[in-house]
């Protein structure tokens, strides 16, 4: 499968998802939104993927809607945005959270509007130390969406997640780690092969209790403690039954290196 505006490698293990419209920072276009729910649902298929790393070409990470498209003169009506979210970013965000893979994402500069908000959707946030986010949203009269409203929040509390999202201000990666936004900032020289080793360490672990560990931490946010815990109980079961817990405690009686394969 080719595409226009993503690159997609993989190597072991591990597919590298580069966002490919570096002349427009890689904002996103009906066309681009296509591409990258097409990719990630071939991931999700692939038996040699483990993990994905998702990033950006050039100077950017992804500054969001490309406001080219969304240019509306003086005699036309009023754009849809509604349909946009409905049709392209929130299929996208779900989509991307129901991964049963981990999902890294090294952002590589500015992450703007939704193209801050798909970073922060990701599972693991690496961002090079000239990064920033911005909630942009606020600056041409909207809300942020692309799952801003609910992940900033959650993220980093009620006062911050209002005061990014109602004055748009630049966010530092050093900040932003400080606040714990994201997970960590590394310096801009370092931050590729750190992303690609994170996204390497966690391919080859036991990818299918990764992925149950996901689905428990989304579920928390709206869970009641005895909900979690029956759900704790119920994905438990079914990690007890892999191979890979097989494996995992075979490997540590047999004082051995593990060799997971996801199942």
């Amino acid at each position: 499968m080719s595409f226009e505006h993503l690159l997609l490698h993989i190597e072991q293990g591990v597919a590298r998802l580069t966002l490919n419209r570096p002349e427009r920072l890689n904002s996103f276009t009906p066309a681009l939104h296509a591409e990258l729910r097409a990719a990630l649902e071939r991931l999700r298929r692939d038996d040699r993927v483990r993990a994905v790393l998702l990033t950006g070409a050039g100077r950017g990470f992804c500054a969001g809607q490309d406001l080219g498209e969304r240019s509306v003169a003086p005699d036309e009506g009023a754009p849809d945005l509604g349909e946009s979210l409905e049709h392209h970013y929130n299929p996208l965000i779900r989509q991307l959270r129901e991964l049963p893979l981990p999902v890294v994402c090294a952002v590589n500069g500015v992450a703007a509007g939704a193209g801050a908000n798909l970073a922060l959707a990701c599972d693991i946030v690496l961002a090079a130390r000239s990064a920033s986010f911005v909630q942009a949203f606020c600056r041409i009269g909207l809300l942020p969406d692309c799952g801003g409203s609910w992940l900033l929040p959650r993220l980093v509390g009620m006062a911050r997640a209002k005061g990014l999202a109602l004055l748009g201000e630049r966010l530092s990666a050093e900040q932003a780690e400080q606040w714990g936004l994201i997970w960590r900032c590394v310096d801009d020289d370092a931050l590729a092969d750190e992303a690609l080793a994170l996204a390497r360490h966690l391919a080859s672990q036991p990818t299918y209790g990764l992925a149950l560990t996901k689905r428990a931490l989304h579920a928390s946010a709206d869970n009641s403690l005895d909900e979690q815990l029956d759900l704790e109980r119920d994905l438990q079961r079914l990690a007890g039954r892999s191979e890979d817990y097989r494996e995992g405690v075979g490997a540590f009686l047999a004082k051995r290196p593990p060799q997971f394969k996801g199942r």
